[in-house]
């Protein structure tokens, strides 16, 4: 793709808190709770580009789920022939204009003018956050308020819940830990789990909170995921922990490989859910090369 003069094309990496999102889509204009993307975009204009605004997500999240780590991209021509903006530079005047909000851009990489930021990622990774012994929303520290899933009990079967997640990873057809949506027919249910781990977690305040909580952290790592999968993943693999499902359960809702298999009210909450890193190869995030700079 051959880019305008002074036009460039940016990857920024960046994170929120979408406890107030309606995800991280952009929202139509009548909807009154907005998506990360909405604010994203409007922090580009504010750097008043000659093109229109676009951003392509890399990683869909929905309402009330979190990332430290998701990705997008841009394209971005400065007013009169000005040069493209340094990365430091960009990072810094979109955060400055983000202040407001939960989000904050990490990193920025200009890249070819062919670049896509989903199409490209060779790999996401999310975390699910438990807290064990949450009798109640107020045990809950502060600082982890929305950003968990508290459960009652702190007893859960650790061992079991590792056996079944040892079932998920490879290469499957998950259609039973799919929730269906509009794009569900397009959407192949075979994916290739390469990490399905739990490990202890901790609280954010740790070290100045003494309540008897235990967090873990179950993680999750693909190059894409089905709708809902995660959650639905996590939920099952909870139900195993508090001895509501079988390891043998997980492996035969595995096999059924149809959505509707799946129990009602198995799935997870959003608050607790982290998408924590995108991956590119590294080649392609090189600088733009003088063919995609030139007019």
């Amino acid at each position: 793709m051959i880019m305008h003069n002074g036009s460039a094309r940016y990857l920024i990496f960046f994170q929120y808190l979408g406890t107030k999102y309606s995800g991280v889509m952009k929202a139509p204009p009548h909807q009154v709770v907005k998506g990360v993307q909405n604010y994203l975009e409007d922090a580009v204009r504010s750097l008043r580009p000659v093109n229109e605004v676009s951003l392509s997500i890399s990683s869909r999240t929905d309402t009330g789920v979190h990332a430290l780590g998701n990705s997008a991209h841009f394209d971005l021509q400065r007013q009169n022939g000005k040069p493209p903006f340094a990365e430091e530079v960009l990072v810094d005047a979109l955060n400055f204009h983000l202040r407001p909000e939960p989000i904050r851009i990490t990193r920025a990489y200009r890249v070819p003018g062919g670049f896509h930021a989903r199409f490209r990622a060779v790999s996401r990774t999310y975390v699910y956050r438990l807290a064990a012994g949450v009798t109640h929303h107020s045990c809950t520290p502060l600082t982890d308020a929305n950003l968990c899933w508290g459960l009652r009990h702190i007893d859960l079967d650790v061992a079991a819940m590792r056996d079944a997640a040892a079932l998920l990873v490879g290469t499957h057809n998950f259609s039973s830990f799919r929730a269906l949506n509009s794009e569900t027919p397009f959407k192949d249910p075979v994916k290739t789990l390469e990490k399905a781990s739990l490990e202890l977690g901790d609280a954010f305040v740790h070290k100045h909170f003494h309540r008897d909580i235990q967090f873990w952290e179950l993680t999750f790592k693909s190059r894409s995921f089905l709708y809902k999968q995660v959650r639905r993943m996590t939920g099952a693999l909870v139900a195993v922990g508090q001895g509501q499902m079988s390891v043998s359960g997980v492996k035969e809702l595995l096999e059924a490989q149809d959505s509707q298999a799946y129990p009602h009210n198995l799935t997870s909450p959003p608050e607790g859910l982290f998408l924590t890193r995108v991956e590119y190869h590294r080649s392609d995030l090189q600088l733009c090369t003088q063919e995609d700079s030139l007019s």
